[in-house]
């Protein structure tokens, strides 16, 4: 995992972002936040699970049929199977030593 700092590259309402192998944060304190960057792990699993390509198709198509579903981009993002599974284990630092494969799928 690499991780860069870069406050112009990400919205303004993203802390980060994981691009395979980079993870991409706003600053420099979220480098040391044990959360933070056990949520960016979780998506660093999935991206290598669904063989990278696969994980950006399906996380926008699932964003835009929510955002359809529900009108409201925040709540679309939050329902993501991908950000569910990461929210719901953010704060276990031993998930990913026990995480099935393909375990966003409970978070459909």
């Amino acid at each position: 995992m690499l991780v860069v700092v870069n406050k112009f590259f990400l919205a303004k309402h993203f802390d980060g972002v994981v691009l395979w192998p980079f993870v991409v944060v706003r600053r420099e304190e979220l480098k040391n936040d044990p959360v933070f960057m056990n949520h960016e792990r979780i998506h660093l699993k999935q991206q290598i699970e669904m063989l990278i390509i696969f994980f950006f198709i399906w996380y926008f198509f699932e964003y835009f049929i929510r955002l359809i579903k529900y009108r409201d981009p925040y709540k679309a993002y939050n329902k993501i199977c991908f950000e569910r599974e990461a929210y719901a284990n953010e704060k276990q630092m031993d998930y990913l030593s026990k995480r099935k494969f393909w375990s966003f799928l409970k978070y459909m």
